[in-house]
């Protein structure tokens, strides 16, 4: 199967396929819109079809690998959805106990791109652990327009606590140093954000695109952070400076870059948005960041 680029459509489809994807609108409102791009057999209905996310692209490390363990696990969450099941991955011989990371989702779920990233980490000497924060409503259902209606209808508080009570999760495994990191995409990098905010003992936190929290819950932060934005992503770009401006004033361990041409989702290696060079770069300066702060 071809695999299309972010260069093979019209800047202004990414555009309404990223307002789409973030709920801002609905299918009819982007294939009506995106309809004036439209070449030959390149309708806008095949501009949306191609844009989605291809599973075949997303497996890197098989999940029967034989340097990886992993497995499904559930974990209460009092405070969120009740229980919830995550993605569990390590690796298959240790010498002893390994820090954690816990993997945030975009707002699709636990989908197949998410479960890679966890196994990807288990190769780098980390245990990973991927919840799926639409557990409460049968998780993630494999289509990816399902899972952005039942991700709408979930309780945004109980999302951010079941994070909260998967990070504690973890923490508290017994294979598991007790230090831990988060690195998230997209709602993810938001979440991440958040856990930094709440988490007091989070030992590094890694947001990719993700939005950003207030100058007054910034004040917060203790875990350093490794930040990722894409240079074509003007709508969570508009909140780095404000961001910036707080974490300066507050004296709080950050790196950030910006990837320049790049769209939101660059990391995601199953869409068109994906940009190999980028996501490349990015993911060994988050692996060098997680050892730094978490192996250490």
């Amino acid at each position: 199967m071809e695999r299309k680029k972010a260069s093979d459509f019209p800047p202004g489809v990414l555009k309404l396929f990223d307002s789409y994807v973030h709920g801002m609108i609905d299918r009819r409102a982007f294939l009506d819109r995106a309809a004036k791009f439209a070449v030959g057999s390149f309708t806008a209905a095949a501009m949306l079809e191609s844009l989605k996310p291809n599973y075949a692209f997303a497996q890197q490390v098989a999940p029967n690998d034989s340097r990886i363990k992993v497995e499904y696990l559930s974990y209460p969450s009092p405070q969120g959805s009740g229980t919830v099941r995550g993605y569990f991955a390590m690796p298959a011989k240790t010498g002893g106990k390994l820090p954690g990371v816990l993997v945030v989702h975009e707002n699709r779920g636990l989908n197949p791109y998410i479960e890679d990233v966890a196994r990807r980490l288990a190769l780098e000497g980390f245990i990973a652990f991927a919840p799926d924060a639409l557990t409460s409503v049968g998780g993630y259902p494999g289509d990816e327009e399902k899972a952005a209606k039942l991700f709408s209808g979930l309780d945004p508080n109980k999302r951010i606590e079941d994070f909260v009570a998967g990070a504690e999760f973890l923490k508290s495994r017994p294979e598991c140093t007790g230090k831990i990191g988060a690195v998230g995409f997209c709602y993810g990098g938001g979440v991440v954000n958040t856990l930094a905010v709440r988490l007091p003992d989070l030992a590094a936190a890694v947001p990719f695109y993700g939005n950003q929290p207030n100058a007054a819950d910034t004040a917060k932060i203790k875990a350093p952070l490794l930040i990722h934005y894409a240079g074509l992503d003007e709508r969570v770009d508009a909140g780095w400076p404000a961001f910036e401006a707080a974490l300066k004033a507050n004296h709080i361990r950050y790196q950030e870059y910006m990837y320049a041409g790049v769209q939101h989702g660059f990391h995601n290696d199953t869409t068109p948005r994906y940009d190999e060079k980028a996501a490349t770069l990015a993911w060994s300066r988050t692996i060098a960041f997680l050892n730094k702060y978490l192996k250490s």
